[in-house]
């Protein structure tokens, strides 16, 4: 049907009819549709076009887009979750011992006269949980960190790469040593100090609560804290930090942990404060020694 109506001609329109003029007008748009999209058709049809766009898009493809990083980010958390919870569960089946012999035992070893008092009908359920999910987050650190550095390296250069090698060992080891001293270091002294101050005329009854709060923080500090040589060694390795730089601001670095240290201890004594703040100075001193460590075989490399 359409090769009949082909072949049969069209009568000719008079000039200066409407009809002629439409027809017209119809045909200079498509002619000037055609020389629109006609330099465009040698581009498409070019194999060495053609390849190099095929390159492109496998380079881009390499690359990770936004939805990409979504998906790394929803998996790591997934990951961080599960992991959390399997251990949280562990750590449930050992609560009477979390909460006799670790939560409250460095409180009964610094003194006789404070004692724990529990205000509100849930406080023991919500003390139970809060240790468990605690205990939890110290002991899966490690893996935490590690999703963490799996989401953050590939976006690195090689020599940040390379600086990050052993990182998730050195972060662990500091934090858990920061745990330690915290536990077995500051928390005896503070609790003694505050079991000692004051007069006996006043029963030291402590709300589960805030020995809680206090227990916990204390803790996370002292793990932060502990984490400056690590800060240290990765920011003179990509060549961001230098010995010179920490002993020309030394006092300054000083002053500032000073004041750091009375802002998170909760008295106001200067033996408790200097208790957070000697090691911090000497951490800072650390961090000295590893940047200049660090520097040097940073200059060695470069010769």
């Amino acid at each position: 049907m359409s090769e009949e109506n082909e072949s049969i001609p069209l009568p000719e329109l008079p000039e200066g009819s409407p009809k002629r003029s439409a027809d017209e007008s119809v045909i200079q748009k498509h002619q000037k549709a055609e020389e629109y999209i006609t330099p465009y058709e040698p581009v498409l049809t070019d194999p060495d076009r053609s390849s190099d766009n095929e390159v492109s898009a496998s380079e881009s493809g390499n690359g990770m887009n936004f939805m990409g990083h979504l998906e790394e980010i929803r998996s790591r958390l997934i990951k961080s979750a599960i992991a959390l919870v399997v251990v949280t569960g562990i750590c449930a089946n050992y609560s009477d011992f979390l909460v006799n012999d670790i939560l409250i035992a460095p409180l009964t070893r610094s003194s006789k006269t404070l004692v724990l008092q529990n205000l509100v009908p849930y406080g023991q359920l919500s003390l139970y949980l809060q240790v468990v999910v605690f205990s939890a987050f110290i002991i899966s650190f490690p893996f935490l960190a590690w999703q963490i550095w799996q989401f953050v390296a590939p976006g690195l250069h090689e020599n940040e790469r390379k600086a990050g090698r052993f990182s998730i060992l050195f972060i662990s080891l500091s934090f858990f040593t920061g745990i330690g001293f915290g536990y077995f270091v500051f928390l005896p002294v503070t609790l003694q100090f505050f079991a000692s101050f004051g007069t006996p005329q006043i029963k030291n009854n402590i709300s589960v609560q805030d020995y809680v709060s206090f227990f916990t923080g204390s803790l996370l500090t002292a793990g932060l804290v502990f984490e400056l040589p690590f800060v240290a060694y990765i920011l003179s390795k990509i060549g961001l930090l230098t010995p010179a730089f920490m002993r020309f601001y030394r006092k300054h670095a000083i002053v500032f942990l000073l004041v750091v240290a009375a802002i998170v201890t909760p008295s106001t004594d200067i033996v408790t404060q200097l208790v957070i703040g000697l090691p911090m100075i000497l951490l800072y001193e650390l961090s000295i020694l590893i940047s200049a460590h660090v520097n040097r075989k940073n200059n060695a490399l470069k010769m």
